[in-house]
Parts: structure tokens; C-alpha cells; sequence
């Protein structure tokens, strides 16, 4: 067996010990633990040793199953505080760190990207890197301008094979659609395989991130409230960019104090409901890892891999639908979700009963201010998860359009980063300005 497909088998066995590991430990342990059948179970010591394993094996993988981490770091709000607390850490480290690249690797992946005289392109250049991303891990240097003057650079550098192993690990993970079609069997998994698949093969092109990077420097340019680093140099796995100094927002969500919190809030409610309008994209990786305040109090944003392009701007629907739900008027509601492809099956559906499933998912836009909390996004995630509520078995009648699909998952990643920051802000009125066919409550 050569080195590739010894690899190859490894990364999949490992991947594929995950949910086995997981599942002996729910139904031994976590299972009883939520359901109250026995509070003692599960002793700290097992579950610090899980957080550890699935941090090693996820930082191992990279790519996808790395990805899958970063979302699972996120959505840790909405678990119970007692299971939560001792993967948190863990999980948080997925948004900073990973495994590194041997600088020798490193230099190989810059010759064949910026050139054999690569190292005259940069005033100076740190093997270390600073940080790692799912698909690649980021150096800090000195970029050479074409006055010769120096800028301080970001240089994100692709794992070598990191397109490879991302499109495998998808299909690993492809295979929970079963799982999903059991738990939500008006959901058509194939389309939105299909066209997660097309997205993230989008976040292998490093040119591709630059053109998306560009447009949102652009937009942003002198904004007061966002910043968004210049792009220097640009090759298909080597993408160069401005440095950005700044308090992670990891940092904020674990030390901020309530009014840093609050406006860490604000600013990413505001980046994500404007980008549409303003550069006719959506940044769809809302995890902490990819946010900095910087001292200035602006947002900086560094990772443009993962967008939603959408040229005139946010679909008028969603707007109009959330508020139609705030006023009330189920069989409008009704209408526009299965115009949309939301209500796809041809049973009739209780329009009373579909605006009661959606209606407290909407209380942050009920009123003036809103105070997202771990406690709010935990009785939401079991009043939408508890097989025995009337909202888990109505969700099961629901499908996630395919074009929906990254609004989606930019909508529930904020709302998880929300809730971690305990952010308090105005905003339905974020919604107002920004989001298409939004109308207040009259």
C-alpha cells in the first residue's frame, strides 16, 4: 500500500470512529444525563477525555471534518451547560489552531505558488504559523510593495492534498443523510448535498477568495463600523493579504465585558443583514475564529472562502415572511414559505400551527432590543429538538430549499455566536434598515 491511500484509509477510519465513539458514549452516558435518568453518570474526567479526542482527531483530519468542528464549537450554546462546559475549550481551539505544516512543506507549496524567488516577494517571512484554518494555515510576514516599501501581511498557505481530503471528507459525511431523512423526512437531502458540495469546492480556489475579498474591501472601504483587509497577492493555494491586529472574538465572548460583548453583537449583525446590499455577497462563516476588534472598535473580517453570492441582495421574501409572522397573518405566511419551497409536500399544513413553530424564533426581532443568551438558544433547541414537542414532529413537515442553504447556515452560526457573546442590540432595527421587505410591527 503507498503513502496516499495508506492515508486515505486512516483519515476515513478515523473519521469514521467519531460518531461510533459518540455514540457509545451518549447512549452510556449523555443520554441518561439529559433525559435525567441518571444525573452521575458521566464523570468530568470521561468527558474531558472525549472534548480531547475529537479535538485531536478533528485537527488531524483538517478539511472537512475540521469544518465540522468549527460548527460544533459554535452550536455549543445551545447544550446544556453541564455537558457543554468541558468541550467548550476544546472545541474553541478548532477556531485558532490546528495541527502545523512542516515549514519545509510550506516552502515547497510558496516555490510552486509565487515562484522559485519566492522569498524576494517578502520582506521577511515566519515559518511559524499564526494560525490554522480548515483547508489551510496562515503565517504571518512582511509583504514587499511594488515601491519597496514593506506591509505586514497575512499569507494563508493550502495544506497540500487539503482538496482532496475535503471533497472525501464530505462524502463520509454525505452519508448521515440517512440520519437526517429519519429525523426530518420532509427534508430533500440530495439537492442540498449537491450544492454544499459546490460551495465548499468554492473554498479550495484562493483566487476566487480574493475576487470575494476584494468586492467586500471594496464596499467597505473607510467604513466606520467594518474593516476588511486589502488583498496583495492572490495564486490558486496562496493567498496574501493584509495583516489585522485585533482581539479575536473568541477573546471577547470569554473575557469581554458586557458592553464590548453587546457591541461585538451589534457589528456582526450588521455585516451579515448589509453585505448583500452593500457588496452583493454574504459572508457565510460566521464563526469566531474569523472575527477581530480592533482597537479602533471596528470589526475586522479575514476569511472570505465561504460566500453566498447574491446580486440583488437578500431575497424580498424572507424579509417580507418574518413580517408577516411578527403581524400575525398565518395564511400569508403559509403562502410565501410554499411559494419559497419551504412547505414542499402536497398534505395540507395547519397555517396556524407552521406560524406557531416559526413565532419564537422571531422574539429577537419582536421588540426594540433583544439579549441573545445560552439559556434562550438551549429552550429553543429542545422546544425544535425533543422528539416529544409539537414543534419537532411540525418540523419534520419543513425542507430547506437548496438556495437557502448558506443563508441558513449564516443565520443559525450568528445566532450561536450571539448567544455565546450574551449580545444585547437593536436588532429588529439592524433588520429595518438592511433586510429587503422587512416591514415593523404596526
Amino acid at each position: 500500500m503507498t503513502d496516499i491511500p495508506r492515508r486515505a484509509v486512516s483519515r476515513t477510519a478515523k473519521l469514521a470512529a467519531l460518531p461510533l465513539g459518540f455514540a457509545g458514549r451518549t447512549v452510556l452516558g449523555m443520554g441518561k444525563r439529559v433525559t435525567g435518568l441518571a444525573s452521575d453518570v458521566i464523570s468530568a474526567e470521561i468527558q474531558q477525555r472525549t472534548a480531547e479526542q475529537l479535538f485531536s482527531v478533528l485537527g488531524q483530519l483538517k478539511g472537512g471534518a475540521m469544518k465540522f468542528g468549527q460548527a460544533l464549537s459554535v452550536f455549543e450554546a445551545a447544550l446544556p451547560e453541564e455537558i457543554a462546559a468541558p468541550y467548550r475549550q476544546a472545541l474553541t481551539k478548532l477556531q485558532e489552531a490546528a495541527p502545523p505544516l512542516p515549514a519545509a512543506s510550506v516552502h515547497k507549496v510558496l516555490a510552486e505558488q509565487l515562484g522559485p524567488a519566492w522569498r524576494e516577494r517578502f520582506v521577511t517571512f515566519d515559518d511559524t504559523p499564526a494560525a490554522a484554518a480548515s483547508i489551510g494555515q496562515v503565517h504571518r510576514a512582511v509583504w514587499r510593495m511594488p515601491d519597496g516599501t514593506g506591509r505586514d501581511a497575512a499569507v494563508k498557505i493550502q495544506y497540500p492534498g487539503a482538496g482532496d481530503a475535503l471533497l472525501g471528507d464530505l462524502k463520509q459525511l454525505s452519508r448521515l443523510g440517512g440520519m437526517f431523512r429519519a429525523i426530518q423526512p420532509g427534508l430533500d437531502i440530495k439537492p442540498l448535498l449537491a450544492e454544499l458540495r459546490e460551495r465548499i469546492a468554492e473554498e479550495l480556489d484562493y483566487e476566487l477568495e480574493a475576487e470575494s475579498q476584494r468586492a467586500f474591501a471594496a464596499a467597505y472601504a473607510d467604513d466606520p463600523e467594518i474593516f476588511v483587509p486589502a488583498v496583495f497577492s492572490a495564486s490558486p493555494r496562496v493567498l496574501v493579504t493584509e495583516w489585522v491586529e485585533g482581539r479575536p472574538l473568541a477573546e471577547i465572548i470569554r473575557e469581554g465585558s458586557e458592553p464590548e460583548r453587546d457591541e461585538a453583537g451589534r457589528l456582526m449583525a450588521t455585516l451579515h443583514l448589509s453585505a448583500p446590499a452593500r457588496a452583493g455577497l454574504l459572508h457565510a462563516d460566521p464563526h469566531p475564529g474569523n472575527f477581530r476588534i480592533l482597537a479602533d472598535g471596528r470589526l475586522g473580517v479575514i476569511d472570505f472562502g465561504a460566500v453566498a453570492r447574491m446580486p440583488e441582495g437578500t431575497p424580498e421574501p424572507i424579509g417580507r415572511i418574518a413580517g408577516l409572522a411578527l403581524r400575525g397573518d398565518a395564511e400569508e405566511v403559509m403562502a410565501g414559505l410554499r411559494a419559497e419551497g419551504f412547505v414542499a409536500t402536497a398534505e395540507p399544513v395547519d397555517a396556524q400551527a407552521l406560524l406557531d413553530f416559526l413565532r419564537p424564533m422571531l422574539d429577537p426581532i419582536a421588540a426594540d432590543e433583544f439579549r441573545f443568551s445560552r439559556a434562550w438558544l438551549r429552550a429553543e433547541a429542545t422546544r425544535l429538538a425533543s422528539p416529544r414537542s409539537p414543534a419537532y414532529q411540525f418540523s419534520r413537515q419543513l425542507n430547506l430549499p437548496p438556495s437557502y442553504l448558506l443563508i441558513h447556515r449564516v443565520t443559525l452560526g450568528s445566532i450561536g455566536v450571539l448567544c455565546q457573546l450574551e449580545a444585547k442590540a437593536p436588532y429588529r432595527g439592524i433588520l429595518e434598515r438592511w433586510l429587503p421587505g422587512f416591514a415593523p410591527v404596526s
